[in-house]
């Protein structure tokens, strides 16, 4: 005979877990609030298959870290068939946004026109460079779209995190100090290269003091766009007495030609590691600064371990 809460099968009934209490507690996951705008990845450089590739895995890493977002890829240089301009984003967010309100009204829904921006613009940039992003800006004005646009993502830990695993993948820097084994090219100086003149040295120098901490090696930022820069800082690090120089690119990618660096590599006359590209933290930037921007807070984004 049936209860009247469940069966008499004598089977066990799942029951929901308790809450726990204290710290130990997991913490509620955050999901995108309804209606919030659009997360825009302005996307430097000339569109290819790798950098569409590299884009779609960033938004893929903030899509996972904040349910529900509307998350969108933007060119600075795109042709609107195969890689489509900031501009024409944000129009089409701004579309799809109005058709939202307009249908909830038409099904009799107590909805008022939505206000705010229509999306946050966060540059796939690690430091600054102030020619791409006087056109970020350009295009948000040309669009004539209600967008926020954020800051770039670094200077920041999670940068030099990404640095080391990007070196200690080349074989230039070991994988954890912790461990008691010598790579036999480890670099023993790092010239942290970037883009954007001596602002974006300066910036650079922040993530690359991070770095040094984390390698116990000298780290000196230097610009690929400044002739003589790179050539200047491996000097200044051969003659403190550094002689294994690797080249760090402190690039996400797209923003600059492979040409530059590989020439940089053989006029300083080192090694060079790759380019930040899709790592994890950059999704995680990317996603921190659009929820700074709107007044989220979700959890920090944390380091991953370098094994």
């Amino acid at each position: 005979m049936s209860s009247p809460t469940g069966p008499a099968s004598g089977l066990p009934v799942r029951m929901p877990r308790p809450r726990q209490p204290g710290r130990h507690r997991r913490p509620e996951p955050l999901a995108a609030p309804e209606g919030a705008p659009a997360l825009v990845l302005a996307v430097p450089g000339t569109p290819s298959a790798a950098t569409r590739s590299l884009a779609e895995e960033v938004v893929s890493i903030a899509r996972s870290e904040l349910p529900g977002l509307d998350a969108r890829i933007g060119y600075l240089d795109g042709d609107d068939d195969e890689f489509p301009t900031l501009q024409s984003v944000l129009a089409r967010a701004a579309e799809e946004r109005t058709a939202r309100f307009e249908q909830a009204r038409a099904a009799g829904m107590d909805v008022r026109e939505p206000d705010g921006p229509v999306a946050v613009v966060v540059p796939l940039l690690a430091g600054p460079d102030s020619s791409l992003l006087r056109q970020v800006r350009q295009a948000v004005m040309e669009s004539r779209i209600a967008a926020d646009l954020t800051d770039v993502l670094g200077p920041h830990p999670l940068l030099a995190e990404a640095l080391h695993v990007r070196l200690s993948e080349a074989g230039l820097a070991r994988a954890d100090r912790a461990r008691l084994f010598t790579v036999a090219t480890a670099a023993d100086g790092i010239i942290l290269a970037s883009v954007g003149g001596d602002e974006a040295v300066q910036a650079a120098g922040i993530t690359g003091m991070l770095l040094a901490a984390r390698l116990a090696v000298p780290v000196m930022a230097a610009a690929l766009d400044q002739e003589g820069s790179i050539a200047s800082v491996a000097e200044q690090l051969r003659s403190s007495g550094s002689q294994n120089l690797a080249l760090a690119p402190y690039l996400i990618g797209p923003e600059i030609d492979a040409g530059l660096l590989d020439a940089a590599a053989k006029e300083a006359g080192c090694s060079t590691a790759e380019a930040l590209g899709p790592y994890p933290a950059i999704g995680k930037l990317a996603l921190d600064k659009y929820t700074s921007a709107l007044g989220i807070t979700p959890q920090q984004p944390q380091g991953m371990p370098v094994r």
